[in-house]
């Protein structure tokens, strides 16, 4: 994270500028749904390679300009950016583009009943930005039949693509019907290079109970498959000692 070399008189007066206005999120499962793009990012995705860090955020404001108004996506990612403990910096209580010095690599918007231009102004809005991806979900089809649309930058205006993995972002998008706090819905959910959900926190502990559990399994059994030889063999050794015969063959 840097100003890059934007001169210091040029820096705008941050204490000037409103960043949160405590706009609730509009319902349950647009909460739970950024919240799951957000968390399994942070707990299982290490990241788009060579170390490199990223910042996944919802709600959060994205001031590209100081007198521009803050765009706010359900959920951004951003490459090669890090605040960890210096949150609470002014300078870092939103995403000001001039900070950081660079957009957000992809964002993504959730439509609700109440459409919010997402496939109209919030798209031409992204496009100016520069934003290289966005992602549109719409899972109760209020603007589309189509579940999710993707769309990427070219030449400054948006083109649809197909959903799957983005190479240069290092993650992919797929809609998944399953199980989330307890809720069978179809939830967008991230991918690997090759297809597999990025896990929860809860999933990939599950995962390890599950492998555990199977380990277990393998171990008794392999325990129970000797001790069944050895009993077996210990009879045969008892009925040649019967017969008159030297079970170790002397």
């Amino acid at each position: 994270m840097s100003a890059g070399t934007t001169p210091s008189e040029m820096v705008p007066d941050l204490s000037r500028i409103r960043t949160e206005d405590d706009t609730p999120v509009d319902n349950l499962f647009s909460e739970c749904q950024q919240h799951l793009l957000v968390e399994s990012l942070k707990s299982s995705w290490a990241g788009p390679g060579e170390s490199r860090p990223f910042l996944v955020a919802a709600n959060v404001g994205v001031f590209s300009s100081v007198k521009r108004p803050p765009v706010v996506p359900d959920v951004f990612l951003s490459l090669d950016v890090a605040v960890n403990a210096q949150q609470m910096l002014s300078e870092l209580r939103s995403y000001f583009v001039w900070v950081f010095d660079k957009v957000p690599d992809l964002v993504i918007e959730i439509v609700s009943q109440t459409p919010g231009g997402e496939d109209s102004d919030k798209l031409r809005t992204y496009a100016r930005m520069g934003i290289t991806y966005y992602a549109i979900f719409d899972p109760g089809h209020y603007l589309s039949d189509e579940e999710l649309r993707l769309f990427g930058l070219n030449r400054k205006r948006y083109e649809r693509i197909e959903p799957g993995y983005l190479a240069d972002v290092g993650v992919g998008l797929t809609v998944w019907e399953g199980p989330i706090r307890g809720d069978v819905c179809r939830w967008l959910r991230w991918t690997d290079a090759n297809g597999k959900l990025i896990p929860t926190a809860d999933e990939r502990a599950n995962e390890e109970q599950e492998r555990a559990e199977a380990e277990k399994q393998r171990a008794e059994s392999a325990e129970e498959r000797a001790r069944r030889l050895e009993e077996k063999l210990s009879r045969y050794a008892a009925r040649l000692r019967d017969a008159g015969l030297n079970p170790n063959g002397e």
